[in-house]
């Protein structure tokens, strides 16, 4: 059986809280595959640990040179406090590789102005914290600009700092992890804590462990 792998970046102060909802199930068994059909990989500037902002240590799986977006289903970056600087341009750099290649990318919080600042929002569909957070870059996609928490244009997913779940709901679709009406239900419970999602949930996984069984 062939793993789908997301590639996960990890660089010092990046935010953990703001993807770790969207890791947490691109790991659980999906509807309707083999279980362990999904994984993740974490990618660094290069091998060397890291402490996130959360402080914990993370040492990576592989360096950001060496990340061919044909092995991977999907980039994801998150917020940090250097997005502002020119130390993760290689991430910036290596997401302009993977939606050339037609591969998703999904960005949340600072990791967007790093795209806006490669020029990746200005064609694009896109959200972020504010508006007025982007405009620092001097980019051109000001009128591409969505004020949503989340948003999907092709194979582009960004989102605000402040919205983790529906980062989460957005990348989980991108990807096809759940199908439409589970991930409805995933975000009824954990984006609007609404117990009625539960039982979706919870028919799901019963569903997927006669299939297994």
């Amino acid at each position: 059986m062939t793993k789908k792998t997301v590639h996960v970046a990890v660089y010092n102060t990046f935010s953990d809280w703001e993807i770790g909802a969207t890791t947490a199930h691109i790991n659980r068994t999906t509807w309707q595959r083999e279980p362990g059909t999904w994984q993740t990989k974490t990618v660094g500037l290069s091998t060397d640990p890291i402490t996130t902002l959360g402080g914990m240590r993370v040492t990576p799986e592989l360096a950001v040179a060496d990340l061919d977006p044909a092995d991977s289903a999907m980039l994801i970056l998150a917020g940090a406090d250097t997005w502002d600087t020119d130390e993760l341009v290689p991430f910036a750099r290596k997401a302009r590789e993977f939606l050339a290649a037609g591969v998703p990318v999904a960005a949340i919080c600072g990791a967007t102005l790093g795209l806006a600042k490669e020029g990746l929002l200005d064609t694009r569909k896109h959200t972020s914290n504010v508006r007025e957070f982007l405009l620092y870059s001097g980019y051109a996609g000001v009128d591409n600009y969505v004020e949503e928490a989340a948003v999907t244009d092709g194979d582009l997913v960004t989102a605000g700092g402040t919205s983790p779940f529906e980062f989460a709901r957005e990348a989980l679709g991108r990807l096809g992890v759940y199908e439409p009406h589970v991930l409805d239900g995933w975000y009824q419970l954990y984006g609007q804590s609404d117990p009625a999602g539960w039982m979706v949930l919870e028919a799901y996984e019963e569903q997927r462990s006669a299939q297994v069984g």
